[in-house]
């Protein structure tokens, strides 16, 4: 069984949706043929139960259901990471260590929001961290505009030399770029331990993050294959190029990313390049309207132009 590791874990881990019948059923076929779609697009893991995969919205049986869905459609060949973060802490301990048993190579843990003060959040996490045990590998998730609790550098890193279970910060406070710089640069001159740290916000900013320090990204976008290609190429000291590429997908990430409406768009794209049956949100979410369809329309089309016009790309599942 894999498990997530200090240091080595790099590329790209999408933050998987969660796809949802006409009716609001979680679609289970779907699950089967995200993942393909997803492992098609060359993800080095992939990240289920996220604020983007609607996991607010599962009931505790679905969530464990939609997870061991995934696991079993990975079947090994990347490692999965399962959202736990839950007001409530026994039931997080609960689907940890339920995600662990089946299978999942670590799993995401966020500050609650009832926590005020810095010191709440390290008591909370050495809470956290203590039941879970040394032996489950934990993803940090920083992004104050979801759950209102700001971590300093000093407290990620206070946090990081305490608990060696942290072996990844998924880095989403916004502006951030000084904070992902004086993290990383806190690791190269040694004075606290190193760990993965992947790049949220829809992408948006990526390949800045890239630049400061960043291993890769753990988000999503409707085409993740532009997420692999631009983390490679930085990766390979082609960083003009990774920036190339991101540049023709910018219009279509950043429509994406529009608040409110960006899941909807993001399942719609999902929807049209075949990875999902259905498009639904679940309440309370937006719905499109006629001019969003045309309007997403448009703009795919412009980036099959662009693409077709470099070479021959997209990750499309029959």
């Amino acid at each position: 069984m894999t498990r997530l590791v200090t240091e080595a874990e790099k590329g790209v881990y999408v933050i998987a949706a969660t796809p949802f019948q006409d009716d609001g059923k979680v679609d289970f076929e779907s699950i089967d043929r995200l993942v393909d779609f997803y492992l098609q697009t060359g993800v080095s893991g992939m990240t289920v139960l996220g604020m983007m995969g609607e996991a607010n919205k599962l009931s505790e049986e679905e969530s464990r259901l939609v997870m061991k869905r995934f696991l079993r459609r990975i079947d090994g060949k990347v490692p999965l990471i399962v959202g736990v973060s839950n007001p409530g802490t026994d039931v997080l301990l609960s689907l940890a260590s339920e995600a662990m048993g089946a299978g999942a190579a670590g799993v995401m843990v966020a500050p609650v929001s009832t926590l005020r003060t810095e010191e709440q959040v390290f008591k909370y996490f050495s809470a956290v961290c203590e039941r879970l045990g040394s032996s489950v590998p934990i993803a940090l998730q920083d992004f104050p505009f979801a759950t209102t609790v700001y971590l300093s550098v000093d407290t990620i890193n206070k946090m990081i030399d305490a608990f060696h279970s942290i072996v990844m910060l998924k880095h989403e406070d916004c502006p951030g770029m000084d904070k992902l710089t004086r993290l990383r640069r806190c690791s190269l001159e040694g004075k606290h331990r190193r760990i993965s740290i992947l790049a949220g916000s829809g992408g948006l900013y990526l390949p800045q993050e890239l630049t400061r320090g960043a291993d890769g990204a753990m988000t999503g976008f409707g085409y993740p294959e532009m997420l692999v290609e631009v983390t490679k190429r930085f990766a390979a000291g082609d960083a003009e190029g990774g920036e190339d590429i991101f540049d023709l997908y910018l219009p279509l990430l950043r429509h994406e990313a529009q608040p409110g409406i960006g899941l909807a768009l993001r399942k719609e794209v999902l929807r049209r390049r075949g990875a999902i049956k259905s498009s639904f949100v679940r309440a309370p979410g937006p719905r499109l309207s006629r001019d969003d369809h045309e309007e997403l329309g448009h703009l795919m089309q412009r980036l099959d132009r662009r693409l077709l016009d470099r070479k021959p790309t997209a990750a499309k599942i029959a």
